[in-house]
């Protein structure tokens, strides 16, 4: 493929007016049939994750850019794991508190195109960022995981969870004509180029529904895929459902009086080859 002529079926395609492709060497080989140009950081938020680590880590695929793990002050060996595990894994120590405070700091460090969220303590596979990297390379600006689209589901989803997740779903729906299926699940990805539409300022668990309807009101193109969600392997999770899901709550009622931040626009609207997917 080159960035004059494209051929489908053994015929000729005139490519005038797109943009020039990407060296054949800027392109990092996904499978054998997907290659990228973009670049991928993925950011890990962690406290007290040593013995989940591991496991996170494994899952996480060696075509990867660069894996941004900020540290929630942890008093365990959480970070010399991390390094241990992926000599080249950049650390960012938490200044703040919260979830939503630890993901702001990791962004505001990542250096790729694309930036990828997952949780440190097993629950999210990484086997599955490249169906999110997929999304976005051809067409979606911001591609959030759903446990409850067909391929998706939990291990680990109480009815309190499910029901609250539920209403809180159909509310942000109904105020912001979206049409999710999952709103408080924490693996999304994203183009860097509009980290300033999010513009993280919330600390707790609320961030994924601040991310999601921040990505909404900005008219940002959306694309759910399926996730299944695991159960955490050592630990105890931080979030309890009623205290924070009346942040996310607040958070949904909060942004109806927010103006949205306008998006940064792409160069062009291109194929799904001119964006650099082959």
């Amino acid at each position: 493929m080159s960035p004059e002529i494209t051929k489908a079926n053994g015929h000729k395609i005139n490519g005038s007016g797109l943009r020039s492709m990407p060296p054949i060497e800027r392109f990092t080989p996904l499978t054998p049939h997907l290659a990228i140009s973009p670049t991928v950081s993925v950011v890990v938020p962690a406290m007290n994750e040593a013995e989940n680590l591991p496991h996170v880590f494994a899952t996480i695929p060696q075509w990867i850019d660069e894996i941004i793990l900020v540290d929630g002050n942890s008093v365990d060996d959480t970070v010399a794991v991390a390094r241990k595990l992926r000599p080249n894994v950049k650390i960012v120590t938490q200044t703040g508190k919260g979830k939503g405070d630890a993901l702001a700091a990791g962004f505001a460090a990542c250096t790729g195109d694309i930036i990828v969220m997952i949780d440190a303590d097993g629950s999210t596979d990484g086997h599955e960022i490249i169906s999110f990297v997929g999304a976005l390379v051809t067409g979606a600006d911001f591609v959030k995981g759903s446990r409850y689209i067909s391929g998706g589901g939990s291990d680990d989803l109480t009815f309190s969870r499910y029901f609250g997740n539920k209403v809180l779903t159909t509310l942000v729906n109904v105020f912001y004509r979206t049409k999710y299926t999952d709103l408080c699940y924490g693996y999304n990805a994203f183009w860097a180029r509009h980290l300033p539409v999010l513009d993280l300022d919330c600390d707790g668990f609320e961030v994924e529904t601040l991310m999601n309807v921040r990505a909404a009101k900005a008219g940002l193109r959306v694309h759910e895929v399926p996730s299944h969600e695991r159960c955490r392997i050592h630990g105890e999770s931080n979030l309890h459902a009623v205290r924070d899901g009346i942040r996310v709550l607040k958070t949904i009622l909060r942004e109806r009086r927010r103006r949205p931040t306008q998006p940064v626009p792409e160069l062009a609207s291109r194929p799904a080859a001119d964006r650099g997917v082959a």
